[in-house]
């Protein structure tokens, strides 16, 4: 894996984990939304017990680092610098594939459908402020959940079956159909009520 860290990003990261008071204290890397136009690269503190299964360690000269295994794709050739100025300073993250999608037809089936969702389904559903996530896979049928103005959206069934169904059985000819499990009883922030 090649993760660079520069020494100023590594003195920068050093003398804020110094801050938190806590023995053995690292940091950790992954990406959330990873291989979309939405992808973010992130990094948080992770004191000893907080790392995750199947996280790859990153032994750096101060500190360790440990990537989350999801991501480790989506990092590789990433670089983590600091840049001081007059206001203190930037710690930056360039990350360049972080947001080059790493799906295929091998792919699992929960990552191509969350890859045709982020991709493709909720770019259209963000004009209405809404959003539809997958919760989980139910026999070859894909179990959603929708959020923001899609919740108790009047029009929900129809973006239902003449969107988002006949997008993912397009795409995902493996799949039986999708089922809704949202509550549409709250329709506080619903784009059509």
């Amino acid at each position: 894996m090649n993760i660079t860290f520069t020494k100023a990003a590594q003195t920068y990261l050093a003398q804020l984990l110094k801050k938190q008071d806590a023995e053995g204290i690292g940091v950790r890397l992954f990406v959330s939304q990873p291989g979309t136009p939405y992808a973010e690269t992130c990094l948080a503190y992770c004191k000893p017990g907080e790392e995750k299964e199947g996280d790859f360690k990153l032994e750096l000269e101060l500190f360790s680092c440990h990537v989350e295994a999801a991501s480790e794709l989506y990092l590789e050739d990433a670089v983590v610098d600091f840049a001081e100025d007059k206001l203190g300073g930037q710690l930056t993250i360039k990350a360049p594939n972080a947001k080059v999608p790493q799906v295929n037809e091998d792919s699992p089936l929960d990552e191509r459908i969350n890859y045709v969702l982020q991709t493709e389904v909720n770019p259209g559903l963000a004009s209405h402020g809404g959003v539809v996530s997958l919760v989980e896979i139910d026999d070859a049928v894909a179990v959603l959940q929708f959020g923001g103005g899609c919740q108790g959206c009047g029009m929900v069934d129809m973006t239902l079956k003449d969107g988002v169904e006949r997008t993912l059985l397009e795409r995902i000819p493996e799949l039986n159909g999708v089922r809704d499990v949202t509550d549409h009883t709250v329709r506080e922030n619903a784009y059509f009520k």
